[in-house]
């Protein structure tokens, strides 16, 4: 379903979501069919590939009714606790107007200019420069921002993330992310799992079979060396279609990532143009952020969800953010705003070598951002 527009974005989003949510339980079904076919293997080293691939779709059938009741458990978890599981990973705590009046004004005004219900604010102490939206409905929304990305950034850069944040959560691309977050959780738990069996499997090259590398093993031996090839063969190929369908449902638990457009990013940008009036804040901001985005601890999924993840993976294949560059990039194209390219902050100036009365080569600073931009309210 392709999104050309804003309300097609979100109706995509919406039905992206459900898809990826079947997409959950077509994977746990993988994963039981990998591990029904490794237990038959432990439980008989000696049988043929129909054998075992008959005797796992039994196992798998059976097996259906509990692999989706725990899958349902899984997102019924998830639905009602992901939050407290990523401030339990972050360390993100709530605040309130009197702890934080500058920070919660700020959202205040943009979500009351905009008749946008409030979303919860939460604060995370790291020098990172960085924030992120979470929530599955209006009640569960929040958006959480770093020690460090307060210190750095002035009110209309902030109010630019701010904004950011909030065209996440309405065009709905917070419940997709979060959605995927418990896809990969679910099939990374099971995939281990399963592995981890795999690994404990060892091959009777006496008795041509495989068991629990934990279980002794005993071989007749009248067994000839022919028969244990024939007998052996068909539980080898079993277990490596079952670590490739292992393999597949993790690697296709990751490309999901793949499959929320990284348009997500450069739409969230506009949104915040369009809520703040100010470009040229944008702009700053996402320079500010640049590169100074890492969050110690966090996992890949929470990255995931921040304005900015400096984890791009493989040759850029896996990165869920496009370039800083092209963002910005877009916002001069397409918003009116100024470039004033990589920007050095006030504690990192402080931290230089001291270089004596000399003045800096021309160009090496870059310009000072106006107080507000070309679609500023004054």
């Amino acid at each position: 379903m392709a999104a050309y527009g804003l309300y097609t974005h979100i109706a995509s989003n919406k039905f992206r979501s459900m898809l990826l949510l079947a997409g959950l339980f077509l994977l746990i079904y993988v994963l039981v069919y990998a591990g029904a076919l490794l237990a038959e293997v432990v439980i008989n080293g000696n049988g043929t590939v129909h054998y075992y691939l008959a005797a796992a779709l039994n196992d798998l059938i059976k097996a259906l009714p509990f692999a989706t009741i725990g899958a349902v458990a899984w997102i019924m978890i998830a639905y009602f606790f992901h939050q407290t599981i990523i401030d339990a990973v972050t360390g993100g705590g709530d605040v309130t107007r009197q702890q934080q009046p500058r920070l919660y004004n700020l959202l205040e005004n943009l979500c009351i200019s905009r008749g946008i219900p409030m979303p919860k604010l939460k604060i995370m102490d790291s020098d990172a420069l960085n924030a992120f939206a979470t929530g599955l409905n209006p009640r569960q929304y929040s958006i959480t921002v770093t020690s460090g990305l307060l210190r750095a950034l002035d009110d209309h850069e902030i109010e630019s993330v701010l904004g950011h944040e909030l065209t996440h959560i309405r065009n709905g691309d917070v419940q997709l992310m979060v959605v995927a977050v418990i896809i990969a959780g679910a099939v990374g738990f099971f995939g281990e799992l399963f592995f981890r069996m795999f690994t404990n499997l060892s091959w009777n090259s006496g008795g041509g079979g495989w068991s629990s590398s934990s279980s002794s093993s005993s071989s007749s031996s009248s067994s000839s060396s022919s028969d244990r090839k024939s007998s052996g063969g068909g539980a080898v190929v079993i277990v490596i279609v079952a670590v490739v369908l292992i393999l597949l449902a993790w690697l296709l638990s990751q490309v999901v990532k793949l499959a929320l457009s990284r348009s997500r990013e450069l739409l969230a940008d506009a949104g915040s143009v369009e809520l703040t009036k100010n470009p040229d804040a944008m702009i700053s901001a996402l320079r500010k952020i640049e590169g100074r985005g890492e969050l110690p601890g966090a996992t890949s999924a929470v990255m995931e969800l921040c304005v900015d993840n400096p984890r791009e993976g493989f040759a850029d294949l896996f990165a869920t953010h496009p370039s800083v560059e092209s963002r910005v990039r877009a916002l001069v194209q397409y918003a009116g705003g100024h470039d004033p390219g990589p920007l050095t902050l006030p504690t990192e100036r402080a931290n230089e070598p001291d270089g004596g009365d000399a003045e800096p080569a021309q160009g090496q600073s870059p310009p000072r951002l106006p107080a507000a931009g070309p679609w500023s309210r004054g």
